[in-house]
């Protein structure tokens, strides 16, 4: 399969409004999450990302969701000099829970409904075709595969593949009752961790059949364990399957994955799955990051934010450090990256699991 242009790429998020203010904040060692003391959340304060203020009214949208995922796809168009001839484009939208907050106090709105949300952006951008990806937190990464693979069917010249969502009482009492939440930040693969930040984001790719782009998607890989409904497996066994289709897909060796970005949700079980998968992928060795420490887990949006942030550490060539972890805490060795370096950077994998038990990889590759 052909390989996937990457040409520009755009991430809002309590730390920043484009992709390059939340690189430097990463750099700087700063994160978004903080606590939040707000009913209309929970009664009780609890530690997130959010984002404080957004223009509905300039925009004429009723939902924060809405108003990120549109301003997320224009920043991608403008970096691309809005030459993306959208007629021939799709724009694939990555979520979970998509217009959720309307839930909150509110009768039943047909904006609920995530195809719906999804057609009505592309019309206000004249995209000719939309698609809905919301596969729990592999959705980011799944919106990628799913763009690659429209892509090299020939069915699209470009896709505007953005993924997004938003803080609301149902996402965080859903977690809450699940005990997966943190009453401390977060601390991806450390033996103290103790659950997740939630966080909010809206990251955007535009990816096109060009070959005139300094970042490419190779290839691509995913599976479905069946473990549990809100459990991972075990054994990692499936996530390895997912990573070792996205190598072959890409055609290249493992050894020149350069580093991988994981889900890293700093939970007991997801941690400790990745490490056995990474481990049986033959990639224990390779430096490993999770940025969940700066943005949370923005939930369907995890995966493109975690791959803007990547493409920035490729162009940079700066590996950044997993905030919160000290000491590891799986049963597999891990090379988790403890500190901000400068080295030669030329590829990165991106790793993504989700509830259901499904998982997914992306190989990224800087010409």
């Amino acid at each position: 399969m052909k390989h996937i242009a990457i040409l520009s790429d755009s991430l809002i998020s309590p730390l920043g409004k484009t992709s390059t203010e939340n690189f430097d904040a990463l750099r700087d060692g700063r994160t978004g999450v903080s606590r939040i003391e707000d009913p209309l959340f929970a009664e009780e304060s609890f530690l997130a990302s959010k984002i404080d203020a957004l223009p509905l009214y300039e925009l004429g949208v009723s939902t924060r969701f809405e108003a990120l995922v549109i301003l997320s796809i224009e920043e991608a168009l403008a970096k691309a000099n809005n030459r993306i001839p959208l007629s021939k484009a799709v724009l694939i939208l990555a979520t979970t829970k998509g217009n959720i907050e309307l839930l909150d106090g509110q009768p039943f709105s047909p904006d609920l409904d995530l195809h719906l949300t999804a057609s009505k952006i592309a019309a206000r951008f004249g995209i000719a075709g939309s698609y809905v990806v919301s596969n729990a937190c592999t959705s980011g990464v799944m919106a990628l595969i799913t763009a690659k693979r429209l892509l090299n069917a020939g069915k699209f010249n470009h896709a505007i593949v953005v993924g997004a969502d938003v803080l609301s009482r149902f996402v965080v009492s859903g977690f809450k009752s699940l005990h997966a939440l943190s009453d401390a930040h977060c601390r991806p693969f450390d033996a103290q961790r103790k659950g997740l930040n939630l966080g909010e984001a809206a990251a955007a790719a535009i990816l096109s059949r060009s070959e005139d782009s300094e970042f490419f998607l190779l290839g691509d890989g995913s599976s479905n364990d069946a473990n549990h409904i809100s459990g991972p497996s075990r054994t990692g066994e499936e996530l390895a399957h997912a990573i070792a289709l996205a190598i072959k897909d890409s055609a290249i060796d493992k050894e020149e994955i350069d580093f991988i970005s994981a889900h890293g949700t700093a939970t007991p079980y997801n941690d400790e799955m990745e490490a056995k998968a990474f481990a049986k992928a033959g990639l224990s060795s390779n430096p490993v990051n999770s940025l969940k420490g700066y943005f949370g887990h923005t939930l369907g949006a995890a995966g493109l934010v975690e791959v803007v942030m990547g493409i920035r550490s490729l162009k940079y060539d700066e590996l950044i450090s997993t905030k919160g972890f000290s000491a590891l805490g799986v049963s597999e060795p891990l090379n988790v990256i403890t500190r901000n370096e400068s080295r030669r950077l030329k590829m990165f994998l991106k790793t993504a699991s989700g509830f259901g038990g499904c998982n997914a990889a992306v190989v990224i590759q800087k010409k």
